[in-house]
């Protein structure tokens, strides 16, 4: 694993519940402040495809339960 430099939005300011992400050679990693040791990794085509579908709402209704 590759030792990651975080980085905290400056929109976050002195909340320690937010989300860093981190860039390694490979693509993205993703955390969350009040949980460091659980990381996420992704491509950066895949994180701007998530954040471009959660800006347009697509995220906004999601089904809860069944089909």
């Amino acid at each position: 694993m590759s030792t990651y430099r975080w980085r905290k939005s400056s929109y976050s300011g002195d909340a320690s519940n937010c989300v860093n992400v981190a860039a390694d050679g490979n693509g993205i990693a993703l955390r969350e402040s009040d949980d460091p040791h659980v990381i996420l990794t992704t491509t950066p085509a895949a994180l701007r495809a998530f954040i471009r579908d959660a800006k347009a709402g697509a995220f906004d209704r999601i089904q809860q339960g069944g089909a």
